[in-house]
C-alpha cells in the first residue's frame, strides 16, 4: 500500500513538473511579442498609405470669414451694432486685437489659404476679376491640401474669389472635398447675378464644379448657414476631423438683407448704416446657427472656432473703421486691422483681449500644426504658428508685417528704397508706408440722413500736416502709441525710416513678378449658358508666363488727348449719385 502511495506521489510531482513547463512555454517572449507588434504596425502603416490615418486629438476647425466688416462694425467695439453672439463668443475667447489682413479680398484670401506673403504668389495689386485668366499659383500648397493629408474632410462654404478660368483653379482642385457658393468677388444675395462690367452679368452660385440653378429669391447669407449646417448633421465628429471654411459674402455690398433685420435699427437717420447693420445682425444669427450646430451634433468640446473679416470697411456704403484712419483698399489701419476672435474649449488661457501681433498668414501654420502636422514641410511661408499666442498667451513670435509692395509706379525700385512705390510695413512698434497708402481720412460714424454734409469735412478741415510743395510720399507712425496714425513722425525719425526702407528693399528682392493679366472673351457668361465658368480647358498651355510685369486695362500705344482736371466735380457727381441711389432705397 505505501508503495503504491509512493508511486502515485511520483507521478503527480512529474506531471506537475511538465505542466509548470508548459505554462512557461506558453508565456510570451517580450522580445517577440515586440517584433510581432512591429510586423502588425508595419502591416496597418502599409494599408493606411492610401488614406491618412487619424491623429489623437485633432481639433475640429470652422474658419467663418466675412467680407468687409470694419473695425466699428462688431458689438464689442460699437454697442449701437447689435451682435450678441460674436460678442459672447469673444468675451469667452480671446479677442485679437493687434490682428492684420490685407485691405482688399483677394490678397485676404490667398494669404489665408498659402500662407504666403502677395509678393511671392504674384498677386501683388488689385483683386483677380471674374474675366481675369488667373488664380493661385498650380504649385503652391494649400491650407486644406495640408489638411486633407493630415485626414481632415475639407468642405467650403461661400465667396471663394481666388480665380476660376480653368478647372484647376476650382476650390474643389485646390484642397476642399466640397465646395458650395460663388466664384467671384460681388454677388446679388438673392439672384446670384454678378457682372464684371456693363453688359458682362451672369449666374455665380456653384455646388462643387457645377451650376446650382434655381436657388434665386433664397438670400445668401441663409443659405450658406444652410449648408453648413447641414455638413456638420452628416459628418460623423467621432470618425474624422472636420475643417469648415465659411466664407460669409455679408457684409460686402450689394446693401441686401431682409427687412426683419432692419427694424431693429428703425432709428439710424443714415439708410446705408442702417442696411449694413442689419447685415452684420444676419452674420451674428448665422455664426449662432452654426455654434448651435457644433454642441447638437458632437463637435463643440473637441473644437476651434475662428472668426476673421478679409479687409475694412467702406464707410461710403455703411461700414465702419473709426476711430482709425482709411478705409478699405488702404494700407492705412483702417484698412488692414481686423476684427478678429477665437473661441474654444481647447484654449488654456480664455476671456482676455491678446495684443499679440498677429498676421492672416498665421493661420497656415497655427492650422496644421494643429493638426499634427509638419508647417516646415511647406515651404516659404511667411506665416507663424501663433496658437502658443493665442492659447497660452505667450509673446508672439511675429515682430513684423508686410502690408505689400504693389510694383504699380515703378517696377525696380532703387536701393535702399524709392519712396514712390506703393508699399507698406510694420517692424515692432513702427509702421512705414511710401508711394499712395489710399484715402487717408479718419471718416467719423455716418449718423446723418445723407452722406455729403458736415460729418464729411470733420477730419478734412483740419491739416495735421504743413503743407509742402511736393507731394508727400512717406509717413512713420508709432502704431502702439498712435493706432490711429494722427502723429507722422518720419522727419523726427529718419533712423527708423531708413532702417524700414532697408526691409522693404529686403523683402522686394524675394518678391516674383506681378501676375496680372488682360481680361479675355472667352470668360463672358453668354458663351457657357449664362453662368460663370471656367473657360480654358486643362489640356491647353499654362496661361501663367504669358503675361509679364502689371497689365493696365485700357493701355495703347495712342496718347490720349488729357481733359482739364475737375476733382471737385468728380467728387460732387459721385455724392449726389451715391445719396440719390441710397435714398430711393429708403425703407
Amino acid at each position: 500500500m505505501k508503495a503504491a502511495v509512493a508511486v502515485a506521489l511520483a507521478l503527480l510531482s512529474v506531471y506537475l513538473s511538465l505542466d509548470r513547463l508548459s505554462a512557461q512555454g506558453a508565456k510570451p517572449d517580450p522580445d517577440q511579442d515586440q517584433d510581432q507588434d512591429r510586423n502588425q504596425n508595419d502591416r496597418n502603416t502599409h494599408s493606411d498609405e492610401t488614406e491618412p490615418k487619424k491623429k489623437k486629438n485633432q481639433p475640429h476647425i470652422i474658419f467663418i470669414l466675412t467680407d468687409d466688416q470694419g473695425f466699428n462694425d462688431v458689438g464689442y467695439h460699437n454697442p449701437t451694432i447689435k451682435t450678441p453672439t460674436l460678442d459672447k463668443l469673444a468675451a469667452e475667447g480671446v479677442t485679437l486685437e493687434n490682428y492684420y489682413v490685407q485691405p482688399i479680398c483677394t490678397p485676404s484670401r490667398s494669404q489665408l489659404l498659402t500662407g504666403r506673403y502677395q509678393i511671392h504668389t504674384g498677386l501683388q495689386h488689385s483683386i483677380i476679376r471674374p474675366s481675369q485668366p488667373s488664380c493661385l499659383p498650380s504649385h503652391m500648397d494649400t491650407l486644406p491640401e495640408r489638411l486633407r493629408q493630415a485626414g481632415y474632410a475639407t468642405h467650403m462654404v461661400g465667396k471663394w474669389h481666388l480665380g476660376f478660368y480653368r478647372k484647376a483653379c476650382l476650390p474643389t482642385r485646390k484642397g476642399f472635398d466640397s465646395f458650395f457658393g460663388s466664384l467671384t468677388g460681388s454677388v446679388d444675395y438673392y439672384s446670384y447675378g454678378s457682372c464684371d462690367g456693363p453688359g458682362l452679368c451672369g449666374y455665380d452660385l456653384h455646388d462643387d464644379e457645377g451650376v446650382a440653378w434655381g436657388q434665386e429669391g433664397k438670400y445668401s447669407t441663409t443659405l450658406f448657414t444652410q449648408r453648413a449646417r447641414k455638413i456638420l448633421e452628416s459628418h460623423d465628429p467621432t470618425d474624422r476631423p472636420l475643417f469648415l471654411l465659411l466664407s460669409l459674402q455679408a457684409v460686402h455690398t450689394p446693401l441686401q438683407t431682409p427687412k426683419s433685420y432692419i427694424y431693429p435699427y428703425r432709428d439710424m437717420a443714415n439708410v446705408a448704416r442702417r442696411k449694413f447693420a442689419a447685415m452684420v445682425s444676419t452674420v451674428d444669427e448665422a455664426v449662432r446657427n452654426v455654434t448651435y450646430a457644433l454642441r447638437k451634433y458632437g463637435y463643440y468640446r473637441n473644437s476651434v472656432i475662428i472668426y476673421s473679416t478679409d479687409n475694412g470697411a467702406q464707410p461710403f456704403t455703411g461700414g465702419s473703421n473709426w476711430p482709425l484712419r482709411g478705409r478699405k483698399g488702404t494700407y492705412w489701419e483702417g484698412g488692414v486691422r481686423g476684427v478678429a476672435f477665437v473661441h474654444s474649449p481647447l484654449l488654456r488661457r480664455r476671456r482676455r483681449v491678446s495684443k499679440a501681433l498677429l498676421h492672416i498668414t498665421d493661420w497656415f501654420p497655427t492650422l496644421v500644426g494643429l493638426a499634427g502636422g509638419n508647417a516646415s514641410e511647406s515651404h516659404g511661408l511667411d506665416g507663424f504658428d501663433v496658437w502658443p499666442a493665442i492659447s497660452e498667451g505667450r509673446e508672439s513670435p511675429r515682430q513684423e508685417i508686410l502690408h505689400n509692395i504693389d510694383p504699380l509706379i515703378n517696377k525696380s525700385p532703387e536701393a535702399p528704397w524709392d519712396a514712390s512705390v506703393q508699399a507698406a510695413i510694420r517692424v515692432g512698434d513702427w509702421k512705414l508706408l511710401t508711394g499712395d497708402p489710399g484715402h487717408g481720412d479718419w471718416v467719423p460714424p455716418q449718423v446723418l440722413p445723407t452722406l455729403p454734409g458736415r460729418w464729411w469735412n470733420l477730419e478734412r478741415g483740419v491739416s495735421l500736416f504743413p503743407r509742402t510743395s511736393t507731394l508727400k510720399n512717406v509717413w512713420l507712425f508709432n502704431i502702439t502709441a498712435d493706432p490711429c496714425e494722427r502723429q507722422d513722425l518720419a522727419d523726427r525719425r529718419p533712423d527708423v525710416v531708413r532702417r524700414l526702407m532697408d526691409r522693404l528693399a529686403s523683402y522686394n528682392r524675394t518678391a516674383v513678378p506681378v501676375y496680372f493679366p488682360p481680361d479675355d472673351p472667352r470668360a463672358d457668361p453668354s458663351r457657357h449658358g449664362g453662368a460663370w465658368l471656367p473657360w480654358v480647358d486643362d489640356e491647353e498651355d499654362e496661361e501663367e508666363g504669358k503675361y509679364h510685369g502689371v497689365y493696365k486695362k485700357g493701355r495703347s500705344g495712342k496718347k490720349k488727348r488729357k481733359k482739364p482736371r475737375c476733382p471737385l466735380c468728380k467728387l460732387k457727381s459721385f455724392f449726389l449719385k451715391l445719396n440719390t441711389g441710397m435714398m430711393s432705397n429708403r425703407i
